[in-house]
């Protein structure tokens, strides 16, 4: 890739290690590669901007040039405007193969003047089905918003604005999966999924409407960088290979240890409690076993 020259001193840092490193995109283009879509996704005004359309053709996707194992992602979208049912705006990290790991905002889209539905759902080596689904406290079209993932040994923290509304523990300890060995990369695609997404499914693309945009700016990420090697330490000194997650929080940032407070969980149990429209841990119909182990826990 071409790489300015203010920036070759900061990835050196990320060479042959595990180590924290901060990428606040001045320019997209720069930490986000545009993957599919032939040219519906465009990177603009010098790039600050980056934009995903869709229509009746293709959709389109970019995807990190990095992969990270834990960190705090930012990025501020503004989802597509209008008459967007049957759309889905999908910002994740994922990991590769059958056996993944994925954490997921979805933002489906909605008939003209009816609310976005928020989903979010942890898939942990392949095995997801933790849906909670929120509506939104403004209209994610009228202005950019960030929606944050915050990742680290203990916690999953899905953020909007800096308001919590999803903490997913890490629960091992009493048998719960969770995702942290594995490094993921940033994806963020802009498709149509009208055979479930719109009140699952009766309401279908309306492509009169098309092209379909959706724009993104301000992405950050306070991250551990894999590089190469497999090395599992997170900071300077080079760890053990194929151990899972970092042996040390050495050179991470407060991230790496954050938890929320009883400020934040009460903002988060207030998002909750207003605007959360489905949780599968009160979904029992689900679950012919029981309801799954962490939702007597979380």
């Amino acid at each position: 890739m071409a790489t300015s020259s203010r920036r070759v001193p900061l990835l050196l840092l990320c060479l042959g290690v595990l180590v924290s490193c901060s990428f606040a995109a001045g320019s997209l283009d720069q930490e986000l590669d545009i993957t599919w879509g032939d040219g519906r996704g465009k990177v603009l005004d010098n790039g600050r901007l980056l934009t995903l359309s869709l229509d009746r053709t293709s959709g389109s996707g970019f995807q990190s040039r990095h992969e990270y194992l834990f960190g705090k992602i930012d990025m501020q979208l503004r989802l597509v405007p209008g008459n967007s049912a049957g759309t889905v705006t999908a910002y994740y990290l994922s990991s590769q193969g059958g056996a993944h790991d994925e954490i997921d905002f979805e933002f489906l889209g909605n008939v003209s003047g009816e609310p976005y539905t928020l989903h979010t759902n942890v898939f942990t080596r392949g095995q997801g089905q933790r849906e909670q689904q929120f509506r939104l406290w403004f209209d994610p079209t009228a202005d950019f918003h960030t929606y944050s993932i915050l990742w680290n040994p203990k916690h999953v923290i899905f953020m909007v604005d800096d308001m919590p509304i999803r903490d997913f523990r890490n629960l091992e300890s009493k048998g719960v999966a969770f995702p942290k060995s594995q490094p993921m990369r940033l994806y963020s695609s802009l498709w149509n999924a009208d055979d479930w997404a719109t009140q699952g499914g009766r309401v279908k693309t309306d492509w009169s409407h098309a092209p379909f945009s959706a724009s993104y700016r301000g992405f950050k990420a306070d991250a551990c960088v894999a590089v190469a090697g497999g090395r599992t330490r997170c900071g300077a000194t080079v760890g053990t290979e194929g151990t899972g997650a970092p042996a040390s929080a050495a050179g991470a940032g407060d991230w790496y240890n954050q938890e929320l407070d009883l400020t934040l969980q009460q903002r988060m149990r207030w998002v909750q409690r207003k605007y959360m429209i489905y949780n599968y841990c009160t979904d029992p119909k689900r679950y012919q076993q029981g309801l799954p182990a962490e939702c007597s826990m979380q």
